[in-house]
Order: C-alpha cells, then sequence, then structure tokens
C-alpha cells in the first residue's frame, strides 16, 4: 500500500535492517475501546507492507481503551515498546513499556504496570538515554488534571521494567508563547486549556539536546520544538519562536533515513479518521519544514 492509504495517528520510525518499521495509533479505535497495534514495513518510505499486528489485548491484559502513540526503541539488544493504554470502567491513562525480540513482535507486557503516576492522566512516553546511558521516560501530563499541560520526565530502572524516584516538569504548555492558543472543551466551559502531546527527544552530532511536542495554534495542531540549555533532559527549555508544523498535523518524531538524511513524521490532518503518516526533510538549526 501506499503511504496516503495508512490511517494512523501519532506515527512514528524505527529503522532497522535496512527497512522502516511504522508504528501508529489507529484512528478507527483511537477514541474508545480498543485491542491492538500494528506495525507497517517499507525499503523507500512510500510502499508499505502490512498492517501486521504486533500486539493483541489478551484476557488477563487489564487495558481495554484508548491504544495510543506506540513508539518502538532498541535498547541492550531487545525492542521495546512504550505505549497510552486506559480502561473504560476507571479512565485513566497511563503509559506501559512492553518487550519483543523483533521489531515485528509479539509485544508482550514487561513494566511492572504503568511507569506513570497511577493518581495522574498520562500520555505518550517516550525513551531518553542521558548522556551516561541513564534511562528516562518523557511523558504529557494531560491537561485533564491540571489544564496546562506538562511535559515531564522520569528515571528509569536499567530493565525498564519501573520508575525510580519522582517525576519532575520540564515545562507548561502555556510557556510556549507567544504561538500557542488555549483550547475550550465541553466539560469544562470558560476554562482555557493548553494541550501537551506526543514528545519526542533528539540529540545532533554536537550534542544539542531538541525536544519535538505538540499543542495548538492559530491553525489548529502544531509540531513544535525546544532546546535544552545544558543538552540534558533536566536543563531549561527554551522554545523555538514558531513551530516546525503549523498547519493542523502533529505528534511527530524524527529519524535518519537509509541515505542519512534527517527526517520529520507526523500525522496530517489532525483529523478523526482521515490522519495519515507524512513525510518532510528537516533543517533544526533552521527550524523549518
Amino acid at each position: 500500500m501506499k503511504t496516503e492509504d495508512i490511517v494512523i495517528r501519532d506515527p512514528f520510525v524505527l529503522v532497522e535492517n535496512g527497512k522502516y518499521y511504522l508504528y501508529g495509533t489507529r484512528s478507527l479505535t483511537c477514541w474508545g475501546e480498543a485491542s491492538g497495534f500494528d506495525v507497517y514495513v517499507s525499503a523507500d518510505l512510500e510502499n508499505w507492507e502490512g498492517p501486521t499486528e504486533i500486539f493483541h489485548k489478551t484476557d488477563d491484559f487489564p487495558y481495554d481503551k484508548n491504544y495510543w502513540a506506540p513508539e518502538v526503541h532498541k535498547y541492550n539488544g531487545a525492542f521495546y515498546m512504550f505505549a497510552t493504554f486506559n480502561t473504560v470502567k476507571y479512565d485513566m491513562k497511563g503509559t506501559l513499556i512492553l518487550k519483543a525480540d523483533s521489531p515485528l513482535g509479539p509485544f508482550k507486557p514487561h513494566s511492572e504496570g504503568k511507569i506513570t503516576p497511577e493518581s495522574w492522566n498520562c500520555l505518550d512516553g517516550t525513551f531518553y538515554l542521558d548522556p551516561s546511558g541513564n534511562p528516562y521516560m518523557i511523558f504529557s501530563h494531560e491537561w485533564v488534571d491540571i489544564f496546562d499541560g506538562e511535559i515531564c520526565a522520569v528515571k528509569l530502572s536499567k530493565d525498564l521494567k519501573k520508575a525510580e524516584g519522582e517525576p519532575f516538569t520540564l515545562f507548561k504548555a502555556s510557556s510556549a508563547k507567544p504561538w500557542v492558543r488555549p483550547i475550550t472543551h465541553r466539560r469544562y466551559p470558560g476554562k482555557e486549556i493548553y494541550v501537551t502531546d506526543g514528545p519526542f527527544s533528539y540529540r545532533d552530532e554536537n550534542g544539542k539536546l531538541y525536544l519535538l511536542w505538540s499543542s495548538f495554534g492559530d491553525n489548529g495542531y502544531v509540531e513544535a520544538l525546544a532546546v535544552s540549555d545544558n543538552g540534558d533532559v533536566t536543563g531549561n527549555w527554551t522554545h523555538c519562536e514558531k513551530p516546525l508544523f503549523s498547519e493542523n498535523g502533529g505528534h511527530g518524531m524524527l529519524f535518519k533515513t537509509l541515505e542519512g538524511k534527517l527526517m520529520l513524521t507526523l500525522h496530517y490532518p489532525n483529523e478523526n479518521y482521515h490522519e495519515h503518516p507524512a513525510f518532510y526533510a528537516c533543517n533544526l538549526e533552521s527550524s523549518v519544514v
């Protein structure tokens, strides 16, 4: 199939064994009950095989709603999926880590329950290694708890089974002025809401640490960029004056093609059941896509 035939949100690309592995949120089951995740495989980012299901809910898996934003990272010779899960009964989102021996799965639960706090609504966990090789998870503390969404991080155990210590805040969504815009929600009339979605870290050849994330601007959903002042997740974060992508698309990530070209992928448009992965050449220094 062609790229435009794939209907997913939150695209994530793993480059491995001379191929591109594309993961994402199933658009058709994004907002309600869900049962699994898929992968698509390509040699050229245009023609894809799949979908191949790589995780399917078993009877004893306690999560049955909002299967979101699967990311697959290679670490210590295995493949780890960071993904958001929820339940119809309790409606409290959080990130779990799953594990497989191959990018094609099958992925099985690995972490000791949620990595994110049980009392928080959280989403979009992503893997980060600090300059010393210590593992962290960066994630969004959702606006439904706090109205001004936050990007947070927490240190992980070396085996990625659990959090070590308490989460800490990198920044709030409202700090990304002048471009960030509040939204409204029918549940909270009159309340200004600032959204944080889809964090993804990227370190360039000079050691500069970037963080991609999504919120809302003048034209809808955006892909934004922040920079750490110390090259680590513990630094102070400065937001770029303009988003990387501001035309109603977002929740993206960066990867290098087989030819070494830096690419941004995100879903576009941000419209239910019409989202597709999109690919753009990217220059972070000029912050133009």
